[in-house]
């Protein structure tokens, strides 16, 4: 899977742009401001409709523009394909276009372009608090699950419903009798959320350790392990078991979570632990030890994405070379050997010799220096 172009007109600070792409590592390079981060930020609109800086289309579009339109060709499951998107300043809903066909719905270009995306947010995701951690894994489960991402909404739903029966139960006691059927609803989606989060790290802790192995020159070696309700012993085990070991939980917390008004008991605040040869990252890692980390993981992501899809989705890496020591730079930009990759960077002197460097200022591409000689022309 990769995009062969893209060309947007009237986007973040892009009046008009048209660039053509290479297959492997494209490194767009620039000072601070000049729009780097918005080409990222256009590639992820077009993969899932919905921008990662802000959730207003308003700030998408030019100041002064009328409208903003992103559209990109793209190459996936043996198909070339166009995406198109307009935006309009104003009350006017965008309207998504899949090959010069009018859609009515987001849903309807799902899986035509699949993205991996790492920004700085996600830097020291390993060292933040558990929220982080399990937004992760429930964004990667959400996008290669569709009953996951079911019962992680319906969950979400009754966490919210029994946290203001429990609040209010003072005020309204009578909520109280509904804390059964809550429980019981909980513990069911609970359990598929537990499970799925659980196996899903196991698979991603394999490929994540053989990447960052290869990061570290085989000086470190990447451990994950999961963390749930002290009733469940084995995150990982079959649905049905886990739902009893949170039915066990449940009960032993009722008294806990009234005296409290929270709720107490439930995969809401599960969280995964990070450690490097033995040590927990949180209290021993160094900053660039927590960023090839944090980069592993997206390249375990991407990873488990193809063995799923059996495309590589398109990688995105915002800002990661600030911070990581000239070796782990080198393979940031020079051994990632699989797969389309788009990296941003402000440092003028950083090249790939196995892809393209795009220089930007101003929203406008710098005359373009030609192509290291053994750039790759696969098609992953």
């Amino acid at each position: 899977m990769r995009i062969l172009d893209l060309s947007l007109t009237g986007f973040r600070n892009y009046e008009s742009f048209q660039c053509a792409f290479d297959p492997g590592v494209n490194l767009i390079v620039g000072e601070n401001a000049q729009g780097k981060t918005n080409l990222l930020e256009a590639v992820c609109y077009l993969s899932r409709g919905a921008a990662f800086r802000t959730r207003k289309e308003a700030e998408l579009i030019r100041f002064g523009a009328d409208y903003a339109e992103l559209s990109a060709t793209v190459e996936s499951y043996g198909r070339e394909q166009s995406l198109r998107t307009v935006m309009f300043a104003g009350r006017r809903p965008r309207q998504l276009f899949l090959s010069g066909v009018k859609k009515s719905s987001r849903e309807e270009l799902d899986g035509v372009l699949n993205t991996v995306l790492f920004c700085p947010e996600d830097l020291m995701v390993l060292k933040k608090g558990a929220a982080e951690r399990r937004k992760l894994l429930d964004d990667a489960l959400c996008q290669l699950r569709p009953r996951y991402a079911q019962a992680l909404e319906e969950y979400r739903r009754l966490l919210a419903q029994k946290s203001a029966a429990l609040r209010d139960r003072f005020e309204r006691p009578a909520m109280l009798e509904l804390i059964p059927e809550y429980n019981e609803r909980m513990a069911q989606t609970g359990a598929i959320l537990i499970t799925t989060r659980a196996r899903y790290l196991r698979e991603l802790e394999k490929r994540a350790a053989v990447h960052h192995e290869a990061f570290s020159g085989g000086k470190e070696q990447l451990r994950l392990v999961y963390q749930t309700v002290s009733t469940v012993t084995d995150p990982a085990a079959p649905a049905a078991e886990v739902y009893e070991r949170l039915k066990e939980h449940q009960s032993s917390h009722y008294r806990a979570e009234l005296e409290s008004q929270q709720c107490l008991s439930g995969p809401h605040k599960d969280d995964f632990e990070a450690a490097l040869n033995g040590l927990p990252m949180k209290a021993f890692a160094s900053q660039g030890q927590t960023r090839t980390a944090a980069i592993s993981l997206k390249l375990a992501e991407r990873d488990l994405f193809e063995a799923d899809t059996g495309e590589l989705p398109v990688l995105l890496l915002d800002d990661v070379l600030s911070e990581l020591d000239p070796g782990r730079q080198d393979f940031v930009l020079n051994h990632i050997q699989s797969g389309q990759v788009f990296i941003t960077c402000c440092e003028q002197e950083k090249v790939t010799r196995i892809g393209k460097t795009i220089r930007i200022e101003g929203g406008r591409i710098l005359p373009q220096e030609p192509t290291p000689s053994g750039a790759r022309a696969d098609k992953s």
